[in-house]
């Protein structure tokens, strides 16, 4: 027999429940946040908190007194300054080298993308010690700087070497898949309509491509500052020269300096939280631009 009465419907799920209960090749909501919040805080929480925590067993005065010390004045000014121009140098180098990458075809093109990465793979103190037998003054360069009054090796200058080193995969890996996003018609038409290779490059290219550079910029900024394997063999690490500021934190952990340490560690704890949100910033920022341009 045939109902005449509707049949009630059930309650269709909200947005919330969806999304919770939506498929998944891993298990539920409850148990992957649970394991996610644990592993984040045994791994990285924890650690900065008891660092925070250390820097506050000290008092005001001392706290300012360690951060104001001139040796540590003379190393902030060394390690931001040699950080600062080894970026530099990596954003416009790396531009260049991963234009020739995107854009040209040439025999051990693929040899060349993949010595890119060899400082991400490569230890650091390695690096350190090939550029110190590279550029001392009877290494394979530095003899040949020597004559001309140029020293590298033990110097501040062999500092921003180590740190270009260590950062330059950063920028042209930032930069290779914005430049392959570059609509090569536009180039095309622009060309075609009477404008020159550089108005091309400023209006069309160089737009696309400035968010992922500036990302690249600032990765590779942060990576130099809190370097200290390459950069302790080639540097001398002379007090107040070419003291960076991760060896003075080893240092004062030498010395049983605890709190010292741990309040120029609070000091490059907070550095390294402000590169990573200007990151998160200027990738934020290259997304909207895309959507913008894609209208």
């Amino acid at each position: 027999m045939v109902s005449l009465w509707p049949t009630p419907q059930a309650p269709r799920p909200t947005s919330l429940h969806m999304t919770f209960r939506s498929p998944s090749i891993l298990p539920g909501f409850g148990i992957t946040l649970g394991f996610s919040m644990f592993f984040l805080s045994a791994i990285v929480l924890i650690p900065l908190a008891a660092l925070v925590a250390k820097t506050g067993t000290m008092g005001w005065r001392e706290f300012v007194d360690v951060l104001v010390d001139p040796r540590a004045l003379a190393s902030y000014r060394l390690s931001f300054g040699a950080s600062l121009i080894a970026a530099t140098l990596n954003g416009v180098f790396g531009f260049i080298i991963a234009w020739t990458l995107v854009r040209y075809e040439f025999p051990g093109r693929k040899l060349i993308d993949a010595l890119i990465d060899m400082p991400f793979a490569l230890p650091t103190a390695v690096s350190g010690i090939a550029l110190t037998a590279v550029f001392a003054e009877n290494g394979w360069l530095g003899q040949y700087l020597a004559p001309f009054g140029i020293k590298v090796a033990y110097t501040w200058i062999g500092i921003v070497v180590a740190l270009t080193l260590i950062g330059l995969p950063f920028v042209v890996r930032s930069v290779q898949p914005a430049l392959l996003e570059v609509q090569r018609d536009l180039e095309d038409a622009a060309e075609t309509l009477g404008a020159g290779r550089f108005y091309v490059f400023r209006r069309i290219i160089f737009p696309t491509v400035m968010p992922a550079l500036l990302t690249g910029f600032t990765m590779a900024f942060a990576r130099a500052i809190g370097e200290y394997g390459s950069v302790i063999f080639i540097a001398g690490n002379l007090p107040m020269k070419t003291e960076i500021t991760p060896l003075l934190i080893v240092i004062k952990l030498e010395q049983f300096d605890y709190a010292g340490a741990a309040a120029l560690g609070f000091i490059m704890l907070v550095m390294s939280f402000v590169m990573l949100l200007s990151i998160n910033l200027l990738q934020a920022w290259g997304r909207r631009r895309v959507v913008a341009a894609g209208r």
